[in-house]
Order: structure tokens, then C-alpha cells, then sequence
């Protein structure tokens, strides 16, 4: 009978271990930036426990990565490792150069085997994040959390200076005149925007759209336009504003900086993403709206945030578990639940049909304009060697903040260093013509 016993709680027992191995979950990693000012470590961890108790197949970790361009190199180097993450919040601008050194794979296969073609997957987003989605036909990037600059203004500050709070400027020229009214010697500047790297960029690259040309070719990653007109007005109204009129602070000045000046009442005006919104909400003591990116010759919006993407490198198992989490995250509801609690708006059209976010938008409307703004809205900045060429125009407009350089020289400088930085990438495509 002990033999027997023994032969039965053996069988048991190994029933018991192989329910339990076909059972184990698939551990997968989540690399996520926070790239504006608020508490979103908190939520992004939150989101991801709530995945994992309603998917119990699969184990998800979420990983802190800093900033935009520091997730960036941690994805990159852990990809050479042969330890790719599964999945990565990633900057949009930076989906072009992942596939172009084949570093992440593209999402058609999975989006087909849901039933979907890759045309019929990305009409269920925004248009204008398409552009930094797809690459050459082929999605490569979902779009997760999106944002447009936008200008943010103190009410009681305008008041004060005799302006209409209702009527915030549209032109160069109306931002330039408010801001002369707005800035009070030693205590306040009429306009501030964040001077740091990638922020820089991005707002720099809207200026120069909105002054009616053409900051890159988005659909060739070896081009830039620095040393164009419509670049150079750009400049040389930052140039004005700090170094001239003084009513803006010179040097450079990061996205927290900003933000303090604009809640102590140091700055009547700024420049930052709508994905800030909830957090200037939350910190704002005075009363505070937004409005569209001030423009010259045209209204422009450059597109920011981030796409989710699949490294390449992993095994099918954990591709197949980044995909479902994928999906989960930008679900019509945990997208809105993401957009209500940061800012940023939902990249999921579905999202604004759900009754949480008919509320939200109706008790915060400020949260509304980026989407009106999205009629206006560009490609953001993506080429060959995205941060390096991004960078040469940012260290020129960086001494043009601080008193070290011409906007005419700025432009000639960034252009020399940025086909510099290009040159293999044309001399591989562009100039590579069979004989």
C-alpha cells in the first residue's frame, strides 16, 4: 500500500509541476521615459500592475529609462547585448532610425494576424501621428502617448498688463507684442520656453514650419533645411526676444525652470507640451489657459511623444506578450485613462467617445486644444542619426540664448555639422546609383 501511495502522490505531484510549468508566465520587460514634469512613474507602475492581475500569462516589468534620448541609448546598447527590451515607450522621432539599422520589427504581421490590415490598424489613431508610425508603407510604431506645444498664459498677468486674457496671440508679431507689455523689469518676463536638448529641437523645428518652410525631409533621412530662410526668421526671432528686447531670460533654461517661473509669476507666457498640462493644472495657483503655437506664415505644429515599439531580437513568445501589452495600453480606455492623468492627448480617436472623457473634457476644456491643434500639426524631426543632427542646430540656438552667436552664423554652423553627420547615410542611398 506505501508503494502504491507513494506511485499515486508521484503522479500527483507531476501532474501538479506540469499544470504549474504550462501555466508560467511569460516575464517580459517595459522600457518607459518620463520626458515632462509630472508623476507619471506612479502611473505608468500602477498601469502596469493592473495589466498583470488581468493577464496572469504574462509578467510585466516596468523599467525607468529617463529621459527620451536616455531611452533611447539604453534601448540601443541593449539590443548590441543581445538583451533587447520587449517592448520600449520611445520616442516618435526616433521610429525611423530603429528601422534603419533594423533595430525593431515591424508590427504588420501582428496586426494582420488580428484581422486588420496595417491601413485599417492606423485609422484607428489621429492622422497626423502616422507620419512617425509608419515607415515607408510599414507600421513600425503604435502611437501611445502624443502632444503638440502648446502656449500657456497667466490670466491675472494679462489682465494686469491691460490685454484681453480671450485673446492670446496667433502671430510672431502679436507674441512679440504681448510679451513687451507682459515683461516687468527684475520681476517678470513676458515669454519663456524651455532651451535643453530635445525640447529645444522640437520647438525650434514648429518656429521654423510655421515661418512657412520646411525643417527636414521627412521622407528621406539624410536632408535637413538649417541654412533656409524660413529657419533662419525662426532664430532670429528668439534672437530678438532674448538678446534685444529682453523679454525673455537669456541663457538656457530646462522645462522645470520654466514651469516655476511660470507658477511664482516670473514668466507671463511659455512654451511647453500639452503632455505638462495636468501637472501645470495641479500646480498653478492662479488661473491659467493655453492656446495654439504662435506662427508667422502659417500655423504649425510639430508632433510629440511616444510610439510603442518591439525591438528586434526577441524571442516569438515575448514579441507575442509585447504585443498584448501593447494592445492593452492603447485600448480606447487605458488610453483615456493615460491622457486624463498626464496631459498628453489620447492617440486613440475611440477614446474621446467613452464617457470618462466627454467629463474630463468638459470639466477641462484647456484639454481640448491640442486636439483642435492637430489640423495644424507636422512630422516630427526623424533622420538618419536622429540626436546628433537634432543637436547641431540645438548647441547653435543654445548660443544664440546666450549672446555667443549670429542666428546667420547659427544656421551655416548647424547645416555644415548636420551633412556632416549625414554624409554616410547619403552616400549609401542618395549617391549610391548603379553604374
Amino acid at each position: 500500500m506505501r508503494k502504491s501511495w507513494r506511485i499515486a502522490l508521484a503522479a500527483a505531484l507531476g501532474i501538479s509541476i506540469s499544470a504549474g510549468a504550462a501555466r508560467a508566465a511569460t516575464d517580459i520587460d517595459l522600457y518607459f521615459p518620463v520626458p515632462v514634469q509630472g508623476k507619471l512613474v506612479i502611473e505608468i507602475r500602477q498601469l502596469i500592475g493592473d495589466f498583470n492581475k488581468s493577464h496572469p500569462d504574462i509578467h510585466v516589468t516596468a523599467v525607468y529609462t529617463g529621459s527620451y534620448d536616455d531611452t533611447n541609448l539604453k534601448t540601443a546598447a541593449a539590443i548590441k547585448a543581445g538583451r533587447p527590451p520587449a517592448a520600449v515607450i520611445m520616442s516618435a522621432n526616433f521610429v525611423r532610425s530603429y528601422d534603419i539599422n533594423h533595430e525593431a520589427i515591424s508590427l504588420d504581421p501582428l496586426i494582420e494576424k488580428e484581422g486588420m490590415t496595417p491601413q485599417s490598424f492606423m485609422a484607428e489613431f489621429w492622422p497626423a501621428l502616422a507620419d512617425n508610425a509608419v515607415i515607408d508603407g510599414h507600421v513600425y510604431g503604435v502611437p501611445f502617448q502624443n502632444s503638440t506645444p502648446l502656449l500657456y498664459y497667466s490670466v491675472d498677468a494679462f489682465k494686469a498688463a491691460g490685454l484681453d486674457p480671450n485673446q492670446p496671440p496667433v502671430t510672431w508679431q502679436d507674441l512679440v507684442t504681448d510679451a513687451k507689455k507682459l515683461t516687468v523689469a527684475n520681476k517678470r518676463y513676458g515669454f519663456e520656453m524651455p532651451g535643453t536638448y530635445d525640447y529645444l529641437g522640437w520647438i525650434v523645428s514648429g518656429l521654423a514650419m510655421s515661418n512657412g518652410g520646411q525643417y527636414f525631409n521627412h521622407g528621406y533621412g539624410g536632408e535637413v533645411y538649417y541654412d533656409q530662410p524660413s529657419t533662419l526668421g525662426a532664430l532670429m526671432l528668439l534672437n530678438e526676444m532674448v538678446n534685444k528686447l529682453h523679454v525673455m531670460p537669456p541663457g538656457v533654461t530646462d522645462a522645470n525652470a520654466v514651469a516655476s517661473a511660470f507658477f511664482t509669476g516670473h514668466a507671463a507666457m511659455m512654451v511647453l507640451s500639452t503632455g505638462a498640462l495636468t501637472f501645470i493644472r495641479d500646480n498653478m495657483k492662479a488661473p491659467f489657459k493655453v492656446a495654439f503655437m504662435p506662427y508667422n506664415i502659417q500655423p504649425a505644429a510639430p508632433i510629440g511623444g511616444a510610439s510603442l515599439i518591439i525591438p528586434a531580437g526577441n524571442s516569438p513568445a515575448r514579441v507575442a506578450a509585447a504585443w498584448t501589452l501593447i494592445q492593452w495600453l492603447v485600448s480606447p480606455d487605458i488610453a483615456g485613462r493615460w491622457s486624463r492623468f498626464t496631459g498628453y492627448f489620447s492617440p486613440r480617436i475611440a477614446a474621446y467617445d467613452l464617457p470618462a472623457m466627454k467629463a474630463y473634457l468638459a470639466k477641462y476644456p484647456n484639454a481640448k486644444v491640442a486636439l483642435d491643434q492637430l489640423k495644424y500639426a507636422v512630422p516630427w524631426f526623424d533622420t538618419f542619426e536622429t540626436v546628433a543632427v537634432r543637436e547641431a542646430m540645438e548647441n547653435q540656438v543654445q548660443a544664440i540664448l546666450s549672446g555667443r552667436t549670429t542666428p546667420e552664423a547659427a544656421v551655416k554652423a548647424a547645416q555644415a555639422t548636420a551633412d556632416t553627420l549625414m554624409k554616410p547615410y547619403v552616400d549609401k542611398t542618395a549617391l549610391n546609383i548603379p553604374q
